[in-house]
């Protein structure tokens, strides 16, 4: 997305070419293989994990952090969290990395009009990433000692349930009409 959204603003007159069936699919491609390979690189060290804690978590849903608690071994734990923060920080700078060049190419379009248009296509998929990021991060570098089998449930609930449920509204708040509605909303639900 973040890929689209550089093509579409830094070299629109090339769009077509640079983005055309081949590529989406190549792309496509290498994100379902490498989140195939990550849950297959996690489903089988999980599952070769000694527990000594039981077998029982205490959740809604097995999550690899819960199932990690109840492992004897560290170093596994350790091997989980270091191939997943290395996916993640992978992900998350190649996005990065677009949106300079974008935020780049956009501040040198001379009209505010211009600038305008381009900020609304990159903020709604700005929100979308940061909503799952900043949630995942909450949930996964919260300090051990802050450890609440309730407050777990809770983050979980939020990072697996918000940002699907808020995206279609993100991504059709440039709908003027939906705009409307939604503040219409709000101002009745403060008055």
């Amino acid at each position: 997305m973040a890929y689209d959204r550089y093509i579409a603003i830094c070299k629109p007159l090339h769009y077509g070419s640079l983005l055309g069936s081949r590529a989406c699919a190549t792309m496509a491609a290498a994100a379902w293989g490498s989140g195939f390979l990550h849950a297959v690189l996690h489903t089988a060290n999980i599952f070769s994990l000694p527990l000594c804690n039981g077998n029982v978590v205490d959740q809604f849903f097995c999550e690899i952090p819960q199932i990690l608690k109840l492992s004897c071994s560290d170093l596994r734990a350790v091997q989980v969290l270091v191939v997943s923060a290395f996916l993640v920080c992978g992900c998350f700078v190649f996005i990065a990395l677009s949106y300079v060049q974008i935020f780049r190419a956009v501040l040198r379009i001379p009209l505010q009009q211009g600038r305008h248009k381009a900020f609304s296509t990159c903020i709604p998929h700005l929100t979308v990433v940061s909503l799952n990021v900043s949630t995942v991060m909450f949930s996964h570098l919260k300090p051990p000692s802050v450890f609440s089998s309730s407050l777990d449930l809770v983050v979980a609930v939020l990072y697996s349930m918000v940002p699907p449920a808020v995206n279609p509204l993100i991504y059709s708040m440039r709908n003027e009409d939906l705009k409307d509605a939604v503040q219409k909303l709000m101002s009745s639900c403060i008055s």
